[in-house]
């Protein structure tokens, strides 16, 4: 009588599982990395358009503050204003003033400097 084991023992899955386990351990800081280099890419994109329409309404009307009602909306200069980490922006721009955007997924400021 010939017995054939074919198949995996219970230490091998094991083994398997574990190894899985730390390569994924491994991997998610680096994921969440990305994601936030990701967020503060699309953030300070957000700024800019921001800057540039603040900036194309002052010289339009010649003064030096607006508010962000004035620049976002679907017939003003920005049409609508994306919001990928549940950050707030300022409610009025300043010629010349650094944009500082609050809040970045709950924990994190950027600023832009026009």
């Amino acid at each position: 009588m010939n017995k054939s084991n074919k198949g995996f023992t219970l230490v091998e899955i094991m083994i398997v599982v574990v190894i899985i386990g730390l390569l994924a351990a491994m991997a998610i800081p680096a994921f969440q990395k990305v994601r936030q280099s990701s967020q503060d890419k699309a953030v300070l994109n957000n700024a800019r358009q921001l800057a540039a329409a603040a900036d194309q309404y002052f010289l339009e009307n010649g003064v030096s503050s607006v508010s962000q009602g004035n620049l976002v909306g679907a017939s003003n200069y920005v049409k609508a204003l994306n919001l990928v980490a549940n950050e707030t922006y300022p409610a009025g721009f300043t010629q010349g003033q650094t944009i500082s955007i609050l809040g970045v997924a709950g924990a994190r400021t950027i600023t832009y400097a026009p």
